[in-house]
């Protein structure tokens, strides 16, 4: 793992994370996170194993623990057994699910096809909803508790030409979170959700430069968002700190949403 950073969560040692989508950047930063902070972190991925496995071994030559694990979260089946397994690995235990798995196509709202739109949903929400709800079950029957952390965007209330599927989706992520804050509060569990702004990545100033440009200017710290913004923002809803913190969203996005649009 580089560049090392100050511990922000204080998590209890030996925890176990399961973060979904983790073979890409998002996921990866955030898979990271968690490490560093002393986690066993088990790693989902769909198709993009090899760069799942990068960050397992990233994680496993700075000491720690990690496993990768092979799922489409398309299928409801398939979350329950990605929870079942990363809570065996971990010894019976899962204490913190962060629901970074999803999909952003682009697509106009005018000839989109219902199936077009339960495909994102389906990626995006049905997914969150069976993860959450078999992550639950295991940290009920473990009575510690958890914590569960939903990666919506900003999106979600600011909706972009093209994305009508995607930020409906986000949305509903947010007040999934909201609702199930409540159902599963009494259980011992926390639900938040982190809602990024536009995070860099490898040749994205090449492929949106117009988009990029418009993004640093309407940002109040003046750069794009890093896949470490948004771990530590997970690391810190999963942990002690924010024990007092659920049904709540998070919003990552360097100031972005506070720009006047007048």
């Amino acid at each position: 793992m580089t560049n090392p950073r100050k511990p922000v969560g204080q998590l209890a040692a030996g925890q176990v994370v399961l973060i979904t989508g983790a073979g890409g950047g998002l996921g990866r930063g955030i898979a990271l996170r968690f490490a560093q902070e002393g986690a066993a972190v088990a790693l989902h991925c769909r198709t993009a194993v090899q760069a799942a496995e990068e960050v397992a071994s990233a994680v496993r030559e700075a000491g720690g623990r990690a496993v990768v694990l092979r799922a489409d979260l398309t299928v409801e089946d398939e979350c329950r057994r990605v929870v079942r397994e990363a809570a065996e690995w971990g010894g019976g235990r899962l204490d913190a699910l962060v629901n970074n798995a999803g999909v952003q196509p682009v697509q106009a709202l005018p000839g989109m096809t219902a199936a077009d739109w339960r495909a994102v949903v389906d990626a995006n929400l049905t997914s969150v909803f069976a993860c959450t709800q078999a992550a639950a079950d295991v940290m009920r029957a473990g009575e510690r508790g958890g914590t569960v952390t939903h990666i919506a965007s900003v999106e979600a209330g600011l909706p972009a030409p093209g994305h009508a599927h995607y930020s409906a989706s986000k949305a509903a992520v947010v007040m999934h979170a909201r609702a199930a804050a409540q159902e599963y509060g009494p259980w011992g569990i926390r639900v938040n959700t982190v809602s990024p702004g536009l995070i860099g990545r490898e040749g994205l100033a090449e492929a949106w430069p117009e988009g990029v440009r418009r993004w640093r200017e309407a940002v109040a710290v003046g750069r794009l968002g890093r896949p470490e913004d948004v771990g530590d923002a997970c690391v810190f809803l999963a942990s002690p700190l924010a024990s007092w913190v659920t049904g709540h969203d998070l919003v990552v996005d360097g100031g972005a949403s506070a720009r006047p649009t007048w």
